[in-house]
């Protein structure tokens, strides 16, 4: 699986864990995502930011999930290291310098955050920009 597609699947699977995760990987492309048919995005109806707030709450850590992509992995569990960061970036397109891991973090928050609205997503209107 990917690692933006583990990302969309602890989101909803902790939107809804009584629903089985979706059978289709989500699609990190946001031109991709708006091409296909809007009822089967994967987090339909899934309040990102309230999601995310629980899960940082349940975490017991101070993580800033709104602007920081480390924290948004954080509090979602999933690897937050360089390595991974790197490979989200590639499955991103990410065409920058990866050795500069703080441009490159500020794009991919960017990215994770419009490819989740692009699945369905529901964010707040400062993070949907």
């Amino acid at each position: 699986m990917s690692i933006f597609g583990d990302i969309v699947h602890k989101l909803f699977g902790k939107a809804k864990p009584d629903q089985p995760a979706p059978a289709a990987e989500p699609t990190p492309d946001p031109a991709a995502a708006q091409a296909a048919a809007p009822a089967a995005a994967p987090l339909a109806d899934v309040d990102v930011a309230a999601v995310m707030d629980q899960l940082v709450s349940e975490s017991g850590q101070t993580l800033n999930w709104r602007t920081s992509i480390v924290d948004t992995m954080k509090a979602l569990g999933v690897d937050s290291s360089l390595e991974h960061r790197k490979q989200l970036a590639k499955e991103l397109k990410y065409s920058g310098d990866m050795n500069d891991s703080a441009s490159m973090n500020i794009w991919l928050h960017k990215q994770v955050m419009q490819a989740l609205a692009a699945n369905g997503g529901k964010l707040p209107a400062d993070l949907a920009s």
